[in-house]
């Protein structure tokens, strides 16, 4: 468990380093619920958007213990942005997920698959923003529907 947790911390100090311009770069905190064993989780994304409406963002969710089980989620999505007023944006999201899954009973297992899904951001002051995506990950033999929300500051 704990080379997945350098590999995510890796992964989001790495994005640290690109140089942005104000606006398009952030970091979120986010609550996460997973509908395959309702489980419910906590984590962080960074965003980079190299060029006007494409983004990067990079995260790593912990879900909680639920019915004897809790995951390792990392994920590498791409939003492409679509402003639809001054405060308000929609974004399509695809991406790659890795997903840890760790029972009290029997051995940890890995699966690796896809994210396809929508999100949403309104502006609440000029840096702060709330989010929410919705987005169904497609795994070997395993299959969910993912819901966020999160808060995120903007550079």
């Amino acid at each position: 468990m704990k080379k997945y947790i350098f590999l995510a911390i890796m992964a989001i100090v790495s994005t640290l380093g690109l140089r942005a311009e104000q606006g398009e770069f952030s970091v979120a905190g986010q609550f996460a619920y997973a509908t395959k064993h309702s489980m419910a989780g906590l984590g962080a994304q960074v965003q980079y958007e190299p060029i006007t409406n494409l983004r990067l963002a990079p995260e790593f969710i912990y879900y909680f213990k639920t019915d004897g089980l809790s995951a390792i989620n990392l994920n590498l999505n791409v939003h492409y942005v679509i402003p639809t007023s001054s405060a308000f944006a929609i974004y399509p999201l695809a991406g790659f997920s890795f997903a840890h899954f760790m029972p009290e009973i029997g051995h940890d297992v890995d699966r690796c698959g896809a994210n396809v899904g929508l999100g949403a951001q309104y502006r609440i002051k000029e840096h702060l923003y709330f989010f929410t995506e919705e987005r169904f990950q497609i795994m070997k033999n395993f299959n969910q529907s993912v819901t966020l929300l999160g808060m995120k500051y903007a550079f």
